[in-house]
């Protein structure tokens, strides 16, 4: 019986092996989708920005954690960050300060001068915060902070 009971054993085990062999193989776990960079004008929205304007001078600096809004004689705001809408040559930031107002940032692919240095900037900007519409100019912060102060911004 110990000989019947081995061999039924080894017959169970050689059968399975030979279906597991001849099975195809098991699909692999589909791997998560790589999002494509958000970009404009060949600059990646999903890293630090800074757009800035003259006359009254101020600028807004756009991370991932944030939009901050700053300028001369106004008060530092913050908003969070919804991320960007991207329609064609047009990324627009909508979001509200924490102090209740609106913020709307955007920019466009154009080569913009900010008018007081010779630096050309890849993006042209709009700013308007509450009721106020500010224009100016805006690239990568590295990209801005690498730059001479003459040239393009890249």
């Amino acid at each position: 019986m110990r000989v019947a009971l081995f061999s039924a054993a080894a017959v169970s085990l050689a059968v399975s092996l030979a279906l597991a062999a001849c099975s195809p193989p098991a699909e692999k776990a589909a791997e998560p989708a790589k999002a494509e960079p958000r970009a404009l004008a060949g600059v990646d929205l999903d890293q630090p920005l800074r757009v800035l304007g003259t006359e009254p001078f101020w600028a807004v600096e756009i991370t991932p954690q944030g939009l901050t809004y700053s300028g001369v004689d106004r008060p530092e705001q913050k908003a969070a960050n919804p991320g960007p809408a991207l329609q064609g040559t047009v990324a627009t930031w909508t979001t509200k300060t924490e102090a209740g107002a609106d913020l709307a940032v955007t920019l466009t692919a154009t080569d913009c001068s900010d008018g007081m240095s010779d630096r050309t900037y890849p993006l042209t900007a709009k700013v308007e915060i509450g009721d106020e519409t500010l224009t100016g100019c805006a690239a990568a912060t590295a990209a801005i902070e690498r730059a001479g102060e003459s040239g393009r911004v890249e």
